[in-house]
C-alpha cells in the first residue's frame, strides 16, 4: 500500500470530500469540506480522487520523541528526576542507638532520599543488564525474582516519594 502525500484529495463515505493535511505512521489528518478536520486510519476505506506524490514523513516528531525517551529510559543509567514529598523537604533522619553511651547519627533526609533513589536506579540498570544478557531464561527469571524482592524490601521508604508512580513496587500477588 502506497501512502498518500500531503495535499492528496479523497472522498470518504462518512465525511465526504477532503484534503490530506498531515500524515503520521497510523493516521491521515484530513480537512473535509463539510466536516472539518478528522483523523482517519491509514487503512480506512475511501476513494482517492487525486494522489499527491510528495515525500511522506510517516512518523510524527512526537512519536520519535516518545520512542527516544523510552529507549533512553530502558537502556541508559540516566535517571528521571525524582522528588521528595514536600513534607520531608529540609527534614533530617535521626538514628539513636539503644545504648545511651553511644552517639546517635543525624543525616539530612534529602541525602538519605538521594541514596535510596540511587539504589533503585542501580537495581533498574542491573535488571536491564540481566534481561539483555546471554544467561539462560531460567537464570534470568531467578535473578529477576531477587530484584523484585529487593524492591519489595524497599517499599517502606515509599513514604518519602512525592509521586506514587516513582515508588518502589515489590512482588504483586
Amino acid at each position: 500500500m502506497k501512502l498518500l502525500g500531503i495535499g492528496s484529495r479523497i472522498n470518504h463515505a462518512e465525511f465526504g470530500k477532503g484534503v490530506v493535511t498531515n500524515v503520521t505512521s497510523k493516521h491521515y489528518w484530513v480537512t473535509f469540506i463539510e466536516n472539518g478536520l478528522e483523523t482517519i486510519a491509514i487503512d480506512s476505506e475511501f476513494e482517492v480522487i487525486e494522489a499527491a506524490e510528495d515525500e511522506v514523513d510517516s512518523i510524527s516528531f512526537f512519536e520519535v520523541e516518545q520512542s527516544l525517551k523510552s529507549i533512553l529510559k530502558k537502556w541508559s543509567d540516566v535517571s528521571e528526576v525524582i522528588t521528595i514529598a514536600d513534607k520531608w523537604k529540609g527534614g533530617k533522619l535521626i538514628m539513636e542507638p539503644g545504648d545511651t553511651n553511644l552517639r546517635g547519627k543525624e543525616l539530612p533526609i534529602d541525602t538519605f532520599f538521594h541514596k535510596i533513589t540511587m539504589v533503585r536506579d542501580r537495581l533498574r540498570v542491573m535488571e536491564q543488564k540481566i534481561n539483555s544478557s546471554n544467561l539462560e531464561e531460567q537464570e534470568k527469571i531467578d535473578l529477576q525474582q531477587y530484584i523484585t524482592r529487593s524492591y519489595g524490601s524497599l517499599t517502606s521508604f515509599n513514604v518519602l516519594f512525592k509521586l506514587k508512580s516513582q515508588q518502589f513496587v515489590g512482588q504483586k500477588k
